[in-house]
């Protein structure tokens, strides 16, 4: 597997097992070590390479142990604290790995509860811990943004300075991203009249700036989703086609290469959403067991998201139903009847892996 087929691989494990782990000790075992050994590249078993439980001694505190050291080349590159999956990551637990960084030739700190990690280094003052981390990765929402610099840190690519150079665009541009974020949601009164005081030419009253708030919030959101749909839409390329509505019973058939007006009007209403880009990924990574990625195409249709092998309407793969508050994905069986399943994310494709991979074994 590549490296973000073994992140996805992890984040499915920690979706089905979630419920059965109570304690750091378990958390460590079932979602930490497999995110240094399998993800990273780190051989967890080999003291030379990873040192759990490092004595970190800090000043009067004698004794002080990280959960795991992590060497290259003989010397101390990276450390890992580790908290229970069900506690939530805050600064008390970041000022505890601030100590152990301070004794230690380290660069990078790692704070994880198995499923979000926070990523530090020393931008601000050298061997000091900053107080932000640079990157953070969620497994339970992974960002495609974060992979490529998470795999920096990875045992066949590590360049600590490589890491550290990054290190302060990433911080930076994480919290930029943090500030839009939260004035896109909620738009302080400085930012909504930065946009009313270009576009509106009478008094900014208190009314007037009620209103542009909301407008504000409004052209914001719809600017998000047209940007995301239209860069999707190219990224994709030939790989996304919209076709007119179809039924269940020319789904089988291969496609009419005539076009009249009402169907050029369908095809024109065809929204392609961030979710069912996100769904048709995740069933990718799944067939990909089975078929070249360059062979499973998806066809967006009003009604549906539907998946098809070759491009071929007699090789119907799956389909993805989001345009309703319950979502399903829908699978076919050797008569190409469709079955639906009921999911609540888009993670939970990953629980009908057998059954997809099982319903499309006709195809080989």
């Amino acid at each position: 597997m590549d490296f973000p087929e073994r992140l996805q691989s992890l984040a499915k494990k920690i979706t089905q097992q979630a419920g059965m782990i109570t304690i750091e000790e378990a958390t460590k075992n079932a979602f930490v070590m497999p995110f240094l050994h399998s993800v990273l590249g780190y051989d967890v078993f080999d003291p030379t390479e990873v040192i759990p439980e490092f004595t970190a001694d800090t000043g009067i505190k004698k004794g002080e142990k990280v959960d795991y050291a992590i060497l290259k080349d003989n010397q101390i590159q990276i450390l890992v604290e580790c908290k229970k999956y069900s506690e939530k990551l805050s600064a008390k637990h970041s000022g505890q790995l601030f100590r152990y960084f301070s004794v230690t030739n380290a660069r990078i700190g790692i704070l994880t509860n198995g499923a979000q990690y926070e990523f530090y280094t020393d931008l601000d003052a050298p061997n000091k811990m900053d107080e932000k981390p640079f990157l953070t990765l969620d497994l339970e929402d992974i960002d495609e943004h974060v992979i490529p610099e998470v795999l920096k840190l990875s045992k066949s690519t590590f360049d600590v300075e490589s890491v550290v150079d990054a290190a302060g665009e990433l911080k930076y541009l994480s919290q930029i991203k943090k500030l839009l974020t939260e004035q896109f949601n909620n738009p302080e009164e400085d930012f909504v009249r930065f946009f009313a005081s270009r576009i509106y030419g009478g008094v900014l009253t208190a009314k007037v700036k009620q209103s542009f708030a909301e407008i504000t919030t409004k052209a914001l959101q719809q600017f998000l989703n047209d940007s995301i749909n239209a860069r999707l839409k190219s990224a994709i390329g030939s790989s996304i086609n919209t076709m007119p509505q179809a039924n269940e019973n020319n789904i089988i058939k291969e496609n009419d290469s005539s076009h009249n007006t009402q169907e050029l009007d369908e095809k024109s209403r065809v929204d392609t959403t961030l979710e069912e880009i996100e769904g048709f990924n995740v069933v990718k990574a799944i067939l990909r067991q089975k078929f070249d990625v360059s062979r499973i195409i998806a066809r967006d249709t009003q009604s549906y998201f539907g998946v098809l092998l070759d491009d071929n309407n007699r090789k119907p793969l799956c389909r993805l139903h989001f345009n309703t508050k319950q979502k399903y994905i829908g699978l076919f069986d050797e008569n190409k009847k469709e079955t639906r399943h009921p999911i609540d994310s888009i993670d939970d494709i990953f629980h009908v892996s057998d059954l997809l991979l099982n319903t499309t074994s006709t195809y080989e």
